[in-house]
């Protein structure tokens, strides 16, 4: 099985901090690769360094410090909820999200008040010619009484087929 140079990078931090071994098939890659191997001795020597490197010790006034800073911050007032009231720009958000928010209500409930048949019709302003789709709509709206009797007349002349013709 022959390994890539992507799957031996990942590898790599583990085998240069002494983590994983290496096994025979990444030996055989790194005396092939010469990237490989060159990368592979820079995080040996990158581990190395880190191993020697010792951390500072703190100053012994740290922890006396600490505590008076601790002491400090506890004896600061809270600020309390109210407190974000104060702030003009968080002020100024809170009342056009108000006035937003009542104008929507408002207006939703008014729209709702009212059926349509409470609003005007709206007659088309173009006057339409005899013998057009529009007017011929037009016709049947406005005699829409009349055009109903005659399903009642329909009605009627179908009863009395029946009855002439049992």
């Amino acid at each position: 099985m022959v390994m890539k140079c992507n799957e031996i990078r990942e590898m790599m931090p583990d085998m240069a901090s002494g983590l994983m071994e290496v096994t025979p098939e990444v030996s055989g890659h790194l005396a092939g690769c010469g990237a490989c191997a060159a990368k592979l001795e820079e995080f040996k020597q990158t581990m190395a360094l880190l191993d020697e490197w010792q951390s500072p010790e703190p100053s012994p006034y740290f922890d006396v410090r600490l505590q008076a800073r601790l002491r400090e911050e506890m004896a600061k007032p809270q600020v309390t909820w109210l407190a974000w009231f104060r702030r003009p720009a968080l002020a100024a958000a809170l009342t056009v999200l108000i006035a937003v928010g009542v104008g929507l209500f408002f207006t939703k409930n008014s729209a709702t008040r009212y059926n349509d048949s409470q609003f005007a019709r709206v007659e088309p302003q173009t006057p339409s010619g005899p013998g057009t789709a529009v007017s011929d709509l037009q016709a049947l709206e406005k005699n829409h009484d009349l055009y109903s009797d005659f399903d009642l007349l329909d009605d009627l002349q179908v009863q009395h087929d029946v009855v002439e013709n049992p």
